[in-house]
């Protein structure tokens, strides 16, 4: 049992180093066919300063009789080398899956090569409950790119912030389709075919994908999406909800695998609907916010009762080229602001009181210069506590992050091939969180 402490001492050690690991891993595949293990090269004297860096952690007046004695059976050295067998084939299985389920996604993907029984570990249930306990980290942000000569080559690349690296990857199915990213819940992704109108759910981290039976209503392909989770757990169950511009709309439901139509919108909202098609959804707990105009505010609908709501929130004055975003479980609104020759990219916050929008942030000066007396067009790819911001102006198209907790602004490097480091054109994207035990 004094062993047993001493591991699950282990597992919050793991975490709170967590990023420290997450900075030495340069790249890796969704196949887990190759992977670069950097911590693999580190020399004496960086390992050195991890094992100090942990032991001054730990008081030697405070430690027991029996931690005294398991010291050198758990420090760092031993962990790095020779680790005993007799103790770590005694491991508990559920912490087993807590010390995995806090480890960086790349190391996650290296240990599926080890065996069988590692490889099925990300769809047990156990191993769900354990990774769903660790705080999320940053969004990734799934993009659908081109070679910029149409769109024959069409393929998926994956960003991620953190390190700021692309990843490339093919869905089995998907390409090459004409697709749409235009929503996301937790690991899951929403893709819409603009020929055939038919909606794909995958799971671009794993791979896995699904295409979802055919709506009862017929809509045009100009429909705004929004997608929830109903587990939160698991990321096994969600409803995915589509409204077209006349007021029509319909819910899927991945438990019973069916659309359906729960009423109409209320006579209070103005019809038709003015919709910015560009702009995604944002979802909060069991609500999705969809914004619209004419008049300028936000529709509101909640998967779990059913209940329509709109409120009228006027816009800010000189905005354009703007969506809403969340951060913290707030509405916020992002946005050119325009005046004179210059143009800057602004955020603003719902405020719950007044219903007003006030500004919390915007771009530097410096970067705006950039800018300045040139029309600029801008479009948001990804909009949960992280944006992906296009910037396009005279033969300029430049990506930025912004995120929205930190309050800090980051360039998004060019998104190349690794083969022969030709660029790739972004078309769309979206936001999702790296689940790999979410299923479609």
């Amino acid at each position: 049992m004094e062993r047993v402490a001493v591991l699950r001492q282990l597992v919050g050690e793991i975490q709170a180093f967590r990023d420290f690991y997450e900075r030495r891993w340069c790249s890796f595949d969704f196949d887990g066919s190759s992977i670069e293990d950097d911590y693999c090269c580190l020399d004496l004297e960086e390992k050195s300063e991890i094992v100090n860096m942990l032991e001054a952690n730990m008081s030697p007046n405070k430690r027991s009789r029996s931690e005294k004695s398991c010291r050198i059976l758990f420090t760092i050295p031993n962990l790095i080398g020779t680790m005993e067998q007799e103790i770590w084939k005694e491991l508990p299985e559920d912490l087993h899956e807590a010390v995995i389920a806090r480890l960086p996604i790349a190391t996650l993907f290296r240990f599926r090569i080890v065996c069988q029984k590692w490889n099925s570990l990300l769809t047990s249930n156990s191993f769900s409950r354990h990774f769903s306990e660790v705080q999320l980290m940053n969004p990734w942000f799934y993009t659908i790119v081109h070679d910029g000569f149409g769109f024959d080559k069409v393929g998926g690349a994956i960003y991620d912030p953190s390190l700021k690296k692309w990843h490339h990857l093919s869905i089995p199915g998907v390409y090459p389709k004409m697709f749409l990213s235009v929503a996301s819940a937790g690991g899951l992704v929403c893709l819409l075919d603009l020929n055939t109108r038919h909606f794909y759910i995958c799971n671009p981290l794993i791979k896995a994908f699904k295409e979802l039976p055919p709506s009862s209503a017929r809509f045009c392909s100009r429909v705004v999406v929004g997608m929830v989770l109903t587990d939160n757990a698991t990321n096994r169950s969600y409803k995915v909800v589509w409204l077209g511009c006349n007021g029509d709309y319909e819910i899927y439901d991945s438990v019973q695998n069916s659309w359906s139509r729960r009423g109409s919108l209320p006579q209070s909202v103005k019809l038709p609907l003015s919709i910015n098609f560009k702009a995604q959804t944002v979802c909060i707990g069991s609500t999705i916010y969809f914004i619209r105009a004419n008049p300028d505010g936000i529709l509101r609908y909640d998967v779990s009762t059913g209940i329509w709501k709109q409120f009228i929130i006027p816009l800010p004055l000189h905005i354009s080229d703007h969506t809403i975003a969340e951060c913290g479980g707030k509405v916020m609104l992002v946005g050119l602001l325009s005046k004179n020759a210059a143009t800057c990219v602004c955020i603003w916050e719902l405020q719950k009181m007044t219903l007003l929008w006030k500004e919390v942030d915007r771009m530097p000066n410096v970067s705006c210069l950039e800018y300045y007396g040139k029309p600029v067009k801008m479009s948001c790819m990804g909009n949960q506590g992280m944006l992906m911001l296009s910037l396009r102006s005279i033969r300029s198209n430049r990506f930025i992050t912004y995120d929205l907790f930190k309050k800090k602004w980051e360039k998004v490097p060019d998104c190349t091939l690794p083969i022969n480091k030709r660029k790739q054109w972004i078309a769309c994207g979206t936001a999702f969180y790296p689940f790999p035990t979410a299923l479609p």
